[in-house]
């Protein structure tokens, strides 16, 4: 064991209630639900970087809850019931992030949310689905979701009609994390950075956890890790890493919204009057498999080359700054759980 003092074992690593690997979204609202839930408990949360790792604060920061091409899609493998529910949940935890931190913390913009159309024939499926996926969501909106609007903003060697989301909008992941952090620390929910589990094992009535530093136990373990749980247990999910690119400010730059292209491989956005652009992992599913945070030509190729030809051609534009993050993908979109260890999944596709 390392040099740690009765007191710093004491007040960090004894009598724990619950342990939460990994500080990202999933970690610190797991955090929040389980102090509300639980006052007296005593909650540390282990994180391996400096900054939580993981997509958190490294997405693209869509509030969003499915484009029109995903939700068809969903609907060829799932129920009306089940898609309706799916898109319930991602809409009523929108709603209670914005509660919980205010659209102020969060930066929360509604500027709406566009799918933009590489191929007319995906347009034309989407367009004769329209009424019908509307209907089904009317329930919870009590208002159509999708609408057909033309092409203003210029985008080239697309469709010339894209489909909107009238109640799309986007944040700022940075400030999100920020302000979860915040709350957190305020509630005395201990938060340990740099800090790396290397295995855990269930014994009968609590966890043992042995990390890159000391090893102690928990009554519960929460893993909040999506892609990087297979790490430490087996899991149905895999990692997929997604690449992110930022411009240059862009001087009279009047884009403004969440956009989706390619059955949403592709997506970008307005900030700080730059376009952040990322996706492409369909062109090396394989590849993209991977915890690693690096950059490969072939993906970032493509996106300078939409960006060029797509999103703002005839302008030119310089980028400023490149990074990946690591989602967590599974068959089934919803969460692990059992008794003592509890296994925090998002699966996206």
């Amino acid at each position: 064991m390392l040099n740690y003092s009765y007191w710093e074992l004491k007040e960090w690593f004894y009598n724990i209630d619950f342990t939460i690997i990994g500080s990202g979204i999933v970690g610190l609202n797991t955090a929040l639900y389980l102090k509300q839930k639980f006052p007296k408990a005593k909650i540390v949360i282990l994180e391996k970087g400096m900054l939580p790792q993981g997509a958190s604060s490294k997405n693209a920061g869509f509030a969003c809850f499915g484009s029109m091409s995903e939700l068809i899609d969903d609907l060829k493998s799932h129920s009306e019931e089940e898609v309706l529910e799916l898109v319930k949940k991602r809409w009523h935890g929108l709603q209670l992030l914005r509660s919980n931190l205010g659209d102020k913390q969060l930066d929360f913009k509604q500027y709406n949310g566009y799918e933009l159309f590489l191929q007319t024939s995906l347009f034309e499926e989407c367009i004769g689905m329209l009424n019908k996926v509307n209907k089904l969501l009317e329930p919870l909106f009590n208002r159509s979701v999708f609408k057909v609007d033309e092409n203003r903003y210029g985008f080239k060697n697309v469709h010339q009609q894209y489909i909107t989301n009238v109640f799309e909008g986007q944040i700022d992941t940075g400030k999100m994390i920020t302000a979860l952090l915040a709350k957190v620390s305020a509630l005395g929910i201990k938060i340990v950075n740099n800090i790396t589990v290397e295995s855990i094992e269930e014994n009968n009535e609590s966890v043992h956890l042995k990390t890159n530093r000391l090893e102690f136990t928990s009554s519960k373990v929460c893993i909040a890790t999506n892609g990087f749980a297979k790490q430490l247990i087996n899991v149905p999910v895999k990692p997929a890493r997604a690449q992110v690119l930022i411009t240059k400010p862009i001087k009279g730059l009047d884009i403004k919204g969440t956009f989706h292209l390619d059955k949403g491989y592709y997506y970008f956005r307005n900030i700080d009057d730059r376009i952040l652009f990322g996706g492409g992992r369909n062109l090396d599913f394989q590849g993209e498999e991977t915890t690693s945070f690096s950059q490969t030509p072939i993906i970032q190729d493509a996106l300078e080359t939409i960006l060029r030809d797509i999103i703002l051609p005839d302008r030119n534009v310089e980028i400023a700054h490149r990074w990946s993050g690591i989602m967590g993908v599974g068959q089934q979109k919803k969460q692990l759980l059992n008794n003592c260890l509890i296994t925090c999944i998002v699966g996206y596709v």
